[in-house]
């Protein structure tokens, strides 16, 4: 029988922040470095199955954002995406990393995008899924969470609603055909760190800061244009929030990338990682090192 990789779970100081963080300890010590950026509303725990089924032979690092899972944010911390890809940003310093893959997905899309303008000769690879960099991949869901302001009445009770047991659940199961799938620890782990002091707050601010992402839209195009990154797409195509369109639209500027769609909701990890995770181990094998 097979034993699951070594998975260590450390935290590491960046800026104030005592960012937690998993890493997975693989059989080579020279094995490819896989970032992985969770998403909403949910932590580095989403990746738990993709680190046993490939942490023995790449090094996988996924760290809690702040205001998410285990990470320890300062009470006056600025909840906004830039702050976030600073986090990001200083924490890949602080391992000392130099060149890795991302994995982008949902919020960790506009997250890692930052990152990678900021630093192309960091990034030798893409997974994404269900990570949105298009206008053509909201839904009129997404585009009214976009639209979401702080002075309009009843835009912050919307916000919160989402931020409920049955709207957190609701994100994991709306596109999936067979929900006896999924993992219902996934959402109730979840809801737990929602639902702690100062959380909903945090998610309040980053609900009303989501737009200066879709308007950095057009420099994240750009960056993917020039540096034309090898990316493997592999979309949940039931998504409410990102659909298909999405997927398809990153084609325009990485004509090379392959795409993988999957019949299922948002969180595709959840329901078919036994068959994206060969997909990314095909894909990290062929990744150039230098």
């Amino acid at each position: 029988m097979s034993s699951l990789p070594r998975v260590q779970h450390r935290r590491l100081e960046v800026d104030g922040v005592e960012v937690f963080y998993r890493e997975s300890v693989p059989t080579r010590p020279d094995a490819p470095v896989l970032l992985l950026l969770h998403g909403f509303p949910t932590a580095s725990h989403q990746f738990r199955r993709l680190i046993d089924a490939l942490g023995d032979r790449y090094r996988l690092i996924a760290p809690d954002h702040p205001g998410f899972g285990n990470t320890i944010a300062p009470a006056d911390f600025d909840y906004g995406f830039d702050r976030l890809a600073d986090i990001t940003e200083g924490f890949v310093e602080r391992l000392g990393l130099s060149r890795f893959a991302m994995y982008i997905f949902d919020f960790g899309a506009p997250i890692g995008l930052r990152v990678a303008t900021r630093h192309p000769e960091w990034i030798n690879g893409l997974v994404i899924q269900n990570g949105n960099a298009y206008e053509a991949g909201l839904s009129e869901a997404a585009r009214g969470f976009v639209a979401l302001r702080p002075d309009h009445e009843g835009d912050e009770d919307v916000v919160r609603g989402l931020l409920t047991l049955e709207g957190t659940r609701g994100q994991y199961e709306t596109g999936v055909p067979d929900p006896t799938l999924l993992d219902p620890d996934a959402w109730t782990l979840d809801q737990h760190y929602l639902d702690l002091p100062g959380r909903k707050e945090a998610q309040v601010a980053l609900a009303f800061d989501y737009k200066s992402n879709v308007a950095r839209y057009p420099e994240w195009q750009s960056w993917l244009r020039k540096y034309t990154p090898p990316t493997l797409i592999a979309w949940g195509s039931n998504d409410p929030f990102f659909p298909e369109p999405g997927a398809h639209a990153y084609l325009a500027d990485l004509p090379d990338a392959e795409l993988h769609l999957f019949g299922t909701g948002h969180f595709a990890l959840e329901t078919h990682v036994s068959e994206i995770a060969p997909l990314i181990a095909d894909f990290l094998d062929r990744l150039p090192t230098a």
